[in-house]
């Protein structure tokens, strides 16, 4: 079976503790503390792997953690940092908090590799809380907990274009002609049983990338039939070719298939129905010359919508050349950029909503902010990314900790210290 979505839990690891110890060497009466800091944990990072075109790794097995850092040691020795955990996902993959549905991840476009959860911040031995009234610190700095979220994967291929309609309309035949892709094709419903890519190379201009999705059929918005499983794949397609069996092989009305598939199309995403189509009037060479000619009521019906529709044979190759430079065109004159899916939840923004304390100081000058909430959000957050030094934006502005800065006189071009991180204050 083709697998294309799976739920999974992810773990980030947990940061080792800091260590307890103090020096004891020979001719030393008053060695001071010198207990080691904790690694960091691993962090959980998404990959492409371009070898691969489904999520079947992650059908069997529910569960992946990244190590734990190992603990602090004597004689100020660092524990061993973590190994991260590298989930390969094939390209076109999104990564989405389960519950809420909202993306976290598109692994595709430039997006090659991200961090969803960072593992937690090694502790600090006690050699680090010697102060000149607490010479025999016996306290060490817990490693910081690992973090555990459940996301969804789903696939979503990376196709220009959509092939849609009902089941044995010749969706198959056509992509076969066109492009060099394999697919399966048989004179029966549900011929595919998956989504099939074929690449469309055109000698005098640009050529496209075509999604075979598996036949709809009325009712598929709400799970009746295959085609409600794989109306996903069509969400990043700039363009629609409506496959139809113009010659009416089976009994059905042409002109109706069509309204009944952009039916099904508005009730999964109304923002795809929206989308621009083409018509491809297919099996013109099983048309019956007596009665109403098809194509004619086709174009009548459409064209004044702004619906081209073109006749077409999968099987003789007639019209085929004259559709695919139509879509050609058509897809110059719309946006090169491709669809990704924007990140809407962020697993670090539920430290700016922990009843955590933190305090603001002034230290020679310098402004010193610290406390479990700061500690916690540096643990967590990837300041060296775009995106993770955003949420360090946002997470100064929604905890009030600006606001205390102001109330404290801070100035621009001042400087503010939290833990490790100093940076100069500007509005």
């Amino acid at each position: 079976m083709f697998a294309d979505r799976a739920k999974i839990l992810i773990r980030s690891g947990k940061g080792g503790d800091g260590h307890v110890s103090f020096r004891r060497e020979l001719y030393v009466p008053n060695g001071g503390p010198d207990g080691g800091d904790g690694g960091r944990g691993g962090d959980v990072i998404f990959e492409v792997d371009e070898g691969l075109n489904t999520l079947q790794d992650y059908r069997h097995r529910r569960k992946f953690a990244a190590k734990d850092g190992q603990p602090g040691g004597k004689r100020r020795c660092h524990g061993g940092d973590a190994e991260d955990i590298v989930l390969k996902v094939p390209e076109g993959t999104v990564v989405k908090e389960a519950e809420s549905g909202k993306v976290i991840a598109d692994m595709s476009g430039k997006n090659r590799r991200q961090i969803i959860l960072k593992g937690g911040r090694g502790g600090l031995g006690n050699q680090h809380y010697a102060t000149s009234t607490m010479q025999v610190p016996k306290y060490a700095q817990p490693g910081q907990p690992s973090r555990e979220l459940w996301v969804t994967l789903e696939l979503k291929v990376i196709a220009d274009v959509g092939l849609v309609g009902f089941p044995n309309v010749g969706k198959s035949t056509l992509l076969s002609r066109v492009t060099n892709a394999q697919p399966k094709i048989a004179n029966y419903h549900f011929t595919t049983l998956n989504p099939n890519l074929g690449v469309v190379d055109l000698e005098d201009s640009q050529g496209f990338v075509i999604a075979d999705i598996p036949g709809l059929i009325e009712g598929a918005s709400e799970g009746v039939g295959l085609g409600h499983e794989f109306l996903r794949h069509i969400e990043r397609t700039k363009l629609m070719i409506h496959v139809v069996d113009a010659a009416g092989t089976e009994g059905r009305d042409p002109v109706e298939d069509i309204y009944k598939i952009n039916a099904e199309l508005e009730a999964y995403n109304p923002e795809i129905a929206k989308r621009p189509q083409i018509i491809a009037a297919n099996k013109i060479d099983a048309v019956y010359q007596e009665g109403e000619d098809p194509i004619a009521r086709l174009k009548a019906e459409f064209e004044p919508k702004g619906v081209k529709v073109y006749p077409i044979s999968g099987v003789t190759g007639e019209g085929l050349s004259k559709l695919l430079y139509a879509v050609s065109k058509e897809l110059q004159g719309m946006d090169s950029t491709p669809v990704v899916f924007e990140q809407e939840y962020f697993p670090e923004e539920e430290l700016i909503y922990e009843n955590l304390p933190y305090t603001v100081e002034i230290e020679d000058g310098v402004y010193v902010v610290e406390g479990p909430k700061i500690e916690k959000m540096l643990g967590y957050t990837n300041l060296d990314s775009e995106k993770g030094f955003a949420f360090f934006q946002k997470f100064l502005k929604n905890t009030g900790i600006l606001d205390e800065l102001e109330k404290a006189g801070i100035k621009e071009g001042d400087t503010v210290r939290m833990y490790g991180l100093q940076f100069d204050y500007y509005k």
